[in-house]
């Protein structure tokens, strides 16, 4: 088949929606599909384009046998609401005429966020006659109104209408989590045609404790001796990571647990001055790591953390719980009970889930699991076991590509 994806992110970001992007588009073009993307520059989680891909009107590179077709958009600094969508609408215009440069697709296959690209796929499709695949990474509209960023009004009505029109129009939607089905098929649309694409888990992953030790990284930062707990990956407003510094803030009494914090994102800085404003010694923070210093962080921590606020907790599965797992880190989340990232957690039984936003409550559980060794132990053993069981790539990427053979069969066959 003849693919076109349409994303906002891809390598060299490797952060979310990105990482999600990168295997999905290789797989299938080691599969012997021909895979065109039309994406932006990179610029996540840092909301900072890499000189090499600055001031470029139009680029072409091929990885891994994937076409990649980049067009400029605006990146802002800081980040509002009015720069967001002048953020996502100069990429929508530059990837629809990207996209309409290419050879007629077999497939269209759209992620979203953002979730404008559904009229872009909408319009594509019927100009070209093809179906579409509209993926759903993130609730876009849900989440903006449940966590404050925009209040109800004629903004918020008009992202539900094009909400509407992507997915009236796809020839199938997908999505990475029951959860996240449930909510779309609540919305009205035939469960027939909303099906799952779950997160894949890197089997090179599996057994990394046995590997590698982690020494070296110790070494490197200056954390022998530490009980290291580490939240990795997009320092957002959906993390809600104040609770992490008002648990550090907790354990001050406790020099033997340091909280490292790696990575990068739109609440970064304001994290840092809070730390260094409230003099929490037991805080470090990295940048984005490399994927072999990543995995040597990943050896080396003795806890990981995942924190989400309570708006969100329901409708967001970070890509991070599928790595942590996968690489036997056991997990305290600070989630709703209900979430999918507390029921990865509780029915692998590689961790703890405690109320979100309670800092009390996650320094109970960091303190608690600090001092048992053995569980701590076994939830590793248990973690990897659950990622290979639910998220093995040997299972989940072929069942994708065989659900995307049979939309384009059924499409030729009522058209």
């Amino acid at each position: 088949m003849r693919i076109l994806f349409l994303s906002i992110n891809y390598w060299p970001d490797t952060t979310g929606i990105a990482a999600f992007n990168i295997w999905r588009c290789e797989y299938l073009a080691a599969r012997g599909h021909q895979v065109t993307i039309c994406t932006g520059p990179p610029y996540y989680p840092q909301w900072r384009v890499p000189a090499a891909y600055r001031g470029r009107l139009l680029q072409r590179e091929e990885r891994n046998g994937v076409r990649i077709l980049r067009s400029w958009m605006y990146v802002p600094q800081v980040l509002s609401t009015k720069k967001r969508v002048l953020h996502e609408a100069t990429f929508l215009a530059g990837s629809l005429a990207r996209a309409l440069a290419t050879r007629r697709p077999d497939l269209i296959f759209v992620v979203s966020p953002p979730l404008g690209l559904g009229l872009s796929a909408s319009f594509l499709s019927r100009l070209w006659r093809v179906p579409c695949v509209f993926d759903v990474e993130d609730l876009q509209p849900d989440a903006a109104v449940e966590l404050g960023m925009m209040r109800p009004g004629r903004m918020v009505d008009l992202l539900y209408r094009v909400e509407r029109i992507a997915y009236r129009n796809a020839a199938l939607l997908s999505t990475i989590t029951e959860g996240m089905r449930q909510r779309i098929v609540a919305k009205g649309f035939d469960p027939a045609r909303v099906t799952l694409f779950p997160p894949r888990a890197d089997s090179a992953l599996y057994g990394l404790r046995q590997r590698e030790s982690g020494a070296d990284f110790r070494r490197r930062y200056g954390l022998q001796g530490k009980f290291l707990v580490t939240h990795s990956g997009n320092m957002g407003v959906k993390q809600g990571m104040e609770v992490i510094l008002d648990a550090a803030a907790l354990s001050s009494a406790r020099p033997d647990i340091l909280y490292l914090l790696v990575g990068d994102g739109a609440m970064r800085a304001k994290l840092q001055e809070q730390a260094s404003a409230r003099q929490l010694r037991n805080v470090r923070f990295l940048p984005i790591l490399d994927d072999a210093e990543f995995r040597e962080m990943l050896a080396a921590t003795d806890l990981a953390l995942i924190t989400q606020q309570k708006v969100v907790s329901d409708i967001v599965f970070p890509s991070k719980t599928v790595t942590l797992l996968s690489a036997g880190c056991p997990i305290v989340a600070a989630v709703n009970l209900g979430s999918e990232v507390a029921h990865a957690v509780v029915n692998s039984a590689a961790g703890r889930v405690v109320e979100p936003e309670n800092p009390a409550l996650l320094w109970q559980a960091v303190a608690s699991l600090s001092a048992a060794p053995a569980d701590l132990e076994a939830m590793r053993q248990r973690a990897t076991q659950y990622a290979t069981e639910c998220w093995d790539e040997r299972r989940t990427l072929p069942r994708m590509e065989a659900e995307l053979e049979a939309c384009v069969a059924r499409w030729q066959a009522q058209h």
